[in-house]
């Protein structure tokens, strides 16, 4: 964590001192005010989390304030929306990720990647399909015997129509030959959901749902990935389950493309 932030905050102490944005004011940054960091997901859900964790670690070594603010929807489109209308003076931060692109063609957003400029990527997280502890099914073979049994009748719970969470679920199933009922939620939404019995599994990240994991209410079924989540390493992959799937989602920082950049290595 230490050399990431100090990364950001080379490149940070790069922006706006050096090169003037026209029809903005010189200011010394960071200016004496906070830099907002853009979260496109809830509190309390594994964006947030982790993004809470990198923005106090970022605040310390900046000398300056990084506020985390949540602007949630759409997948993540109403977070890209709001960031992409900041002014590119380097104290609006966007945590960008994969939702970028899904949201773009899907056509949620109007514009794509291009419109922000890539700071640092900070993690690679795992969705992984979930189910209540109390839940019969001990594996992905177990749960797709049902579903094979039960065409459409198992109800899996994701972040949104067009989220990474959603797109993951769709591939895991539509893969082995089997169909579910997807259930898009706010992603506020997804593990109470599970909790209260109004879905039969939810295909989430990692963070939303560790602690649930370890207390024995909820049960991890399969990683989505190449390699075993370190969150879970007992939880076998998809491809040792027989599946030749990977369905990682990067997470890392941006900034609003015509952030000044002289005197950045690239």
């Amino acid at each position: 964590m230490h050399t990431l932030v100090k990364a950001i905050r080379q490149f940070l102490a790069a922006v706006l001192c050096l090169t003037p944005v026209p029809g903005l004011a010189q200011e010394a940054f960071p200016a004496a005010r906070p830099i907002e960091f853009v979260v496109l997901f809830p509190a309390g859900s594994s964006a947030d989390v982790t993004a809470r964790v990198l923005a106090e670690g970022m605040s310390k070594h900046l000398g300056t304030q990084i506020v985390v603010v949540n602007r949630p929807g759409g997948g993540g489109a109403v977070g890209y929306r709001y960031a992409v209308q900041q002014a590119p003076d380097g104290h609006h931060l966007v945590w960008n990720s994969n939702s970028i692109s899904t949201t773009y063609h899907t056509g949620t957003l109007p514009f794509d990647y291009k419109s922000f400029l890539p700071v640092a990527r900070v993690q690679v997280e795992t969705p992984l399909l979930f189910v209540r502890g109390e839940a019969p099914w001990k594996s992905l073979r177990e749960i797709l015997q049902h579903v094979k049994a039960n065409p459409g009748k198992l109800t899996v719970g994701n972040s949104g129509f067009g989220s990474h969470t959603h797109l993951s679920s769709v591939w895991l199933f539509r893969a082995s030959g089997h169909q579910v009922t997807d259930v898009p939620f706010n992603a506020a939404q997804v593990v109470p959901s599970l909790l209260g019995g109004h879905v039969d599994g939810v295909v989430q990240l990692p963070g939303a749902l560790a602690g649930y994991v370890k207390s024995g209410a909820v049960r991890a079924l399969v990683a989505m990935s190449g390699t075993r989540d370190p969150f879970f390493p007992n939880v076998p992959t998809a491809r040792e389950q027989g599946m030749d799937m990977s369905a990682e989602l990067w997470r890392g920082v941006a900034v609003p493309t015509g952030t000044p950049l002289r005197g950045v290595a690239r």
